[in-house]
């Protein structure tokens, strides 16, 4: 017996010279993959029976090669947090996943469940299973380590008071039902509001604002609620002139009606298209907070999508009745700077336009009598432009420009007609 034990020592002894760093280095492997685990936080939610949920979760203590997979809803989970092929219910949309990096080593999530899978967990619950189930994130290693599953706890209930409070649907709206009001030069626009259907209870709070021309647009992310976004980013989106701040609890009613700021408030006597923003502030009820590891985050007023926009145009009034006849009948017509108008050179030169529908791109012309001399690319939600400085150089000459608007499948769908325009010398 002691010289077999000699002999295995002697072999574990040459192995160790022969290969002891690799060995090393896949024993530490080894023994960080059965340590680590990823965790979530909250690892259990409140949602509603019936309809659509939105929560905002904070998954933790990731590697970095591990990276974030498919996110599934299921009635059943397998020991290692993987969902029974045999119960899911459904999984997430791509368009619908929001997850971003936070931190060094965190991912926020925001689960929307959509309400064709609260159905189909109500409908088990009713017909005796359990009345929870679950939401499964998997994580992939890229250095071919086994997968992550990481699993929430989704607790069927009405929504509620012990839910959350998250953003479902928001619709802005005058009372007069027109996607884009036209507005005579000095008139205050129609009174506003937005209707806003909801899961769990607590305090809406935010702001309305205002983009004026020439303003930069805002993007998808600008519009997103401030409680959709890591911490990281908060405060960051960028901010316009401020109409009025409003502050108000929700009830778990499901759904509110939110009056917008007194008409005479809105800017009307300056030429162009407005955008009037509904900001939503992240509420810190008990409800809506999420552990990221390293501080407590607000999520009081999530929402799985960027939030809508309310427009109107100012304008005298034969342009306004161009462009609402125009807008009709789907044509592109150009709203500023107006035909034959003189542009202050000192002052930013902002081309607008009347939004088309099912448009993916925008193509922005602008040509003196010889040749081009400018051209830019708009995404199709935008329906504006602010042109660079380096345009002054044109000043005195005689301008033009149009907008090309192009399909999904970048074919030329709408042209507007030229219009002319001059920069003062």
């Amino acid at each position: 017996m002691y010289v077999r034990s000699q002999i295995r020592s002697g072999v574990r002894s040459r192995m160790a010279r022969r290969h002891g760093l690799p060995l090393l280095l896949l024993l530490l492997m080894s023994y960080s993959q059965v340590g680590h685990a990823v965790t979530v936080n909250p690892s259990g939610v409140n949602v509603r029976h019936s309809g659509a949920s939105t929560v905002f979760l904070t998954f933790r203590g990731l590697t970095p090669t591990q990276r974030l997979e498919e996110g599934l809803w299921c009635g059943e989970l397998n020991p290692d947090s993987s969902c029974v092929m045999s119960t899911i219910f459904g999984r997430l949309p791509a368009r619908s996943d929001l997850s971003t990096a936070s931190g060094t080593n965190n991912i926020t999530d925001i689960m929307t469940i959509p309400p064709s899978v609260a159905r189909r967990a109500f409908q088990d619950a009713r017909a005796g299973a359990s009345g929870e189930f679950f939401y499964v994130r998997r994580f992939s290693d890229t250095l071919g380590g086994p997968d992550e599953f990481v699993a929430v706890t989704c607790r069927l209930g009405s929504g509620g008071a012990r839910s959350p409070l998250a953003l479902l649907d928001v619709e802005l709206r005058f009372d007069i039902d027109r996607p884009v009001l036209f507005v005579p030069r000095g008139s205050p626009p129609a009174i506003f509001n937005a209707k806003i259907r909801y899961n769990g209870s607590g305090r809406l709070k935010g702001r309305w604002e205002i983009v004026l021309p020439g303003d930069p647009q805002p993007t998808a992310a600008d519009l997103l609620s401030e409680a959709s976004l890591p911490i990281e980013e908060r405060g960051l989106q960028r901010r316009y002139t401020v109409l009025q701040r409003f502050d108000q609890f929700l009830p778990p009613t499901g759904e509110v009606v939110l009056a917008g700021p007194d008409p005479s408030k809105l800017p009307h006597d300056s030429d162009g298209l407005y955008l009037i923003l509904l900001r939503i502030e992240a509420g810190d009820d008990r409800e809506s907070r999420s552990d990221i590891g390293t501080a407590v985050v607000s999520t009081g007023g999530v929402a799985g999508f960027s939030l809508p926009t309310l427009r109107y145009y100012v304008g005298a009034g034969e342009n306004v009745e161009e462009i609402r006849n125009n807008a009709a009948k789907e044509r592109l017509t150009l709203i500023a700077p107006r035909n034959n108008s003189r542009v202050d050179r000192s002052e930013r030169l902002n081309f607008s336009w009347n939004p088309a529908p099912e448009i993916s791109l925008y193509h922005l012309e602008i040509r003196n009598d010889d040749e081009p001399i400018f051209s830019a690319l708009v995404k199709g939600e935008v329906n504006s432009y602010t042109a660079p400085p380096g345009l002054r150089q044109w000043q005195g000459q005689a301008l033009r420009w149009r907008v090309v608007a192009y399909d999904s499948t970048n074919s030329p769908r709408l042209r507007s007609a030229w219009r002319h325009f001059q920069i003062e010398e």
